[in-house]
């Protein structure tokens, strides 16, 4: 019978050896293992929010100063042309329209009959009141002749004198009343605007004519209170008409009477000189004021 064969014996050191080589194999199938695993994609990372731009503030340039001596702009001044003197004619007493002598744009003379009324019913009142007086007047001579014969009292011939004054007063006021029966100009001018045709009834008090003198034309303008050193009655302006296109001398003719604390303005009033055919009243246009500094 054969006898096993005999162990033999492993040195420490072999087996420690053996135990080194083992780990190290071991490691290095895991370094295999994860040196072929996917990296992990890295998240990305939010940049920091960019500052935002603080906006610029706008800032006017700074005025540079005048020069010494210049002369600060001239404000606009505007103006409208009008008429030296202007009216609205009335009726004074209620009659029917009978006849107009004028239309619009009509020009006409100072006493120029413009408007004649119906007043046939006041030449009746006015008849009937002379004849009232012709009997109160006989009436008072009968009543002083019998005074003076002592046949009456003298009362009664007071009453009678008292009845002519009456009836003559009657009698003047039918005279007004019939001069009111024509309307005539009160001045030189142009029909402006006719507010009534004939045979119509006017009642008292109603515009029948706008009537203006348009001979000379006045500028009425609003000026600042610092000009008044060099603007006066009879300093020379000059105004740029729109509807025309053109410039025209003009004259101051007053001022005002106070200046405006508020606004620090004056009213003022100039006159253009000349007559000027294609000027109408109305027509508006820019002031221009020479004053120095």
């Amino acid at each position: 019978m054969s006898r096993p064969a005999p162990i033999t014996p492993i040195a420490p050191a072999a087996l420690i050896a053996a135990a080194l080589l083992a780990g190290l194999g071991a490691l290095g199938a895991h370094g295999t293992a994860f040196a072929q695993a996917p990296a992990p994609t890295p998240k990305p990372v939010a940049a920091p929010p960019a500052p935002q731009a603080t906006p610029a503030v706008l800032r006017s340039a700074p005025a540079t100063p005048a020069p010494a001596g210049a002369a600060a702009p001239a404000p606009e001044l505007r103006a409208q042309l009008s008429p030296r003197r202007f009216t609205t004619l009335a009726a004074e007493i209620g009659a029917r329209i009978q006849r107009l002598t004028v239309t619009d744009g009509a020009v006409v003379r100072a006493g120029q009959p413009l408007v004649a009324f119906d007043c046939s019913l006041q030449q009746a009142q006015q008849a009937r009141a002379q004849a009232t007086l012709g009997a109160a007047e006989k009436q008072l001579e009968v009543q002083q002749r019998l005074v003076e014969l002592n046949a009456t009292g003298r009362q009664e011939a007071e009453q009678a004198q008292a009845e002519v004054a009456k009836t003559r007063a009657e009698l003047a006021q039918m005279h007004a009343q019939l001069g009111k029966c024509q309307i005539n100009a009160p001045f030189s001018g142009r029909v402006a605007e006719l507010k009534v045709r004939e045979q119509q009834f006017a009642q008292p008090g109603q515009a029948l004519i706008e009537l203006i003198d348009d001979s000379v034309l006045e500028v009425e303008f609003i000026m600042p209170s610092r000009w008044l050193h060099g603007v006066r009655a009879g300093s020379a302006v000059r105004i740029a008409v729109d509807e025309t296109g053109k410039t025209y001398p003009a004259k101051v003719l007053r001022l005002g009477a106070r200046v405006d604390p508020v606004s620090q303005s004056i009213k003022v009033v100039a006159a253009i000189d000349g007559r000027h055919a294609e000027l109408i009243a109305g027509m508006s246009g820019k002031v221009l004021v020479n004053v120095q500094p």
